[in-house]
């Protein structure tokens, strides 16, 4: 049996009168991220991180932002191809753990939704999804409320 770890982190600057997108649930709040997809931080850490465990390069790879068809995009649609191809390999996903670091808005009453959201997108129990929120203190540009960032841990089994 083979097992595969991969590692993702993104970051978007955060701009006044956008949407502001996490795990494809979306998150009242007055700032939304500069982005040339939907901005969903969180699973685009989470695609580098699957993308990553097979070496398989990383979302700007399989989605650049140059490409018109990608303006605005839902996020899940790029996770749920991300998950079509790392099956296609023969891998299926044990578990994954993702941290978003942004001050504000408080992201707990929002994290059950998204495991579930998640969860539903890639085919996997809740259980094995695993979403933690936290702030900076006030430290650096996540602290400050000028972006968000995520990083994510992934586990693949050779199915």
């Amino acid at each position: 049996m083979d097992i595969r770890v991969g590692c993702g982190y993104d970051v978007h600057a955060l701009a006044e009168g956008l949407r502001l997108v996490l795990c494809g649930v979306e998150v009242p709040h007055t700032k939304g991220c500069v982005a040339h997809s939907d901005g969903d931080v969180a699973i685009h850490a989470i695609c580098d991180a699957l993308l990553g465990a097979l070496a398989l390069g990383d979302i700007g790879k399989l989605f650049p932002d140059s490409d018109a068809k990608y303006k605005g995009i839902d996020s899940t649609l790029l996770l749920n191809e991300v998950v079509e191809l790392i099956r296609s390999k023969g891998y299926s996903i044990n578990n994954i753990d993702c941290t978003i670091a942004m001050q504000r808005p408080k992201l707990r009453p929002y994290i059950d939704t998204m495991r579930a959201r998640l969860a539903e997108v890639m085919g996997i129990a809740v259980e094995r999804v695993s979403i933690k929120a936290t702030t900076t203190e006030h430290l650096g540009f996540e602290g400050r409320e000028e972006g968000v960032s995520a990083t994510a841990v992934v586990l693949l089994i050779e199915a």
